[in-house]
């Protein structure tokens, strides 16, 4: 009997694993504020010129890459502005 309830054991801590990873994602702790898609983008850097809170910096190519995530407050200018539809807020 005793492996049965180590059988039983063992979901209930993946389960409480999952709990912790999912809260972790809700609260946006591992999430990017932004999503680029670096297909799309051709290197205009109206959002890396526009961005109030300077958030992005150009990659070695030109691209926009989100070097300051924490000082994004969601104000929208880059992916309004965006003339190639790149950019996409994650937030909800």
């Amino acid at each position: 009997m005793a492996d049965n309830s180590q059988k039983t054991d063992e979901p209930s801590l993946d389960k409480e694993k999952t709990k912790d990873d999912s809260d972790k994602e809700s609260k946006g702790v591992s999430q990017a504020p932004l999503t680029i898609f670096y297909h799309w983008c051709k290197s205009c850097n109206i959002c890396i010129a526009f961005c109030p809170q300077k958030v992005f910096e150009p990659d070695r190519d030109g691209k926009p890459i989100i070097a300051h995530p924490d000082s994004c407050t969601q104000c929208a200018f880059c992916w309004l502005h965006c003339p190639d539809l790149a950019i996409v807020s994650n937030e909800k």
